[in-house]
């Protein structure tokens, strides 16, 4: 176990090394969400009936999802291009935890969310967010925003290790940010037709933004909440099951 956190430590630094360099990533994992929140509030937060103050409240717990969303395809790249350029293999030969290979990318992909989290926030404070939940509200959101990275980066493990080419491996990202949209992220669910508000309420994203924005609402835990868990919880099982049995059969 020691030798597990010591190495998934050291492939950790490794992969953020990596992708702090490049400024491509950082663009669009921070700035693509800053720029759409800058959109619709001050954009198209217009022709909301709310104020705008409380349209930035609305609109970031779906913007804290779409961050983690965009990040999801330069994890997959990763872990493709590790794949691909034999860099599993030449750590196959040195004396490390094996599982630590997969784990310093989803370690990375935890810490490095966890930042453009925190600057999303800082922004959106700039811009009149003014969330009013107490300090366990605030960690019951944090434990969300957590799994849902754990569980949205483990299905980007999973087509990293299965796609052919890095430039397929991130487009599973282009659905997550599709589903994202057709979501409570930027508009209440009920003004939505009758179909597409029942497949927005029952995908994975509405229940998740639904929880965080009612407990940085300080409104608490309601029910949402309880399904978020569970999907975050049933995701994350299902792909890391899914990316340990395809690791293992491809780094054969």
């Amino acid at each position: 176990m020691k030798n597990f956190l010591s190495d998934t430590l050291t492939m950790s630094g490794r992969v953020i090394r990596y992708s702090t360099r490049s400024i491509d990533t950082v663009i669009t994992t921070l700035a693509m969400p800053i720029m759409i929140m800058l959109m619709f509030v001050y954009i198209f937060g217009g022709a909301m009936k709310m104020e705008t103050a409380d349209y930035v409240n609305f609109i970031v717990p779906g913007i804290l999802l779409m961050c983690i969303g965009y990040s999801m395809a330069y994890s997959a790249l990763r872990v493709n291009m590790d794949l691909t350029r034999g860099i599993f293999d030449r750590f196959h030969s040195m004396p490390i935890a094996k599982a630590s290979i997969l784990g310093g990318h989803v370690l990375s992909s935890l810490l490095m969310n966890g930042i453009s989290l925190v600057v999303i926030i800082l922004v959106a404070l700039l811009m009149g967010f003014r969330p009013q939940a107490n300090i366990v509200e605030w960690l019951l959101a944090a434990l969300i925003l957590v799994l849902a990275i754990l569980a949205l980066t483990w299905m980007a493990v999973m087509f990293g290790l299965l796609a052919k080419s890095n430039e397929s491996a991130g487009v599973f990202s282009y659905v997550l940010i599709g589903l994202m949209f057709v979501s409570s992220a930027f508009v209440p669910t009920d003004t939505m037709g009758a179909g597409l508000r029942a497949f927005a309420e029952h995908q994975p994203m509405t229940p998740i933004i639904e929880s965080v924005r009612s407990l940085l609402s300080g409104n608490g835990v309601h029910a949402d909440f309880y399904i978020a868990l569970a999907w975050c919880v049933g995701i994350a099982v299902v792909f890391y099951t899914l990316s340990m049995v395809i690791y293992k059969r491809r780094a054969k």
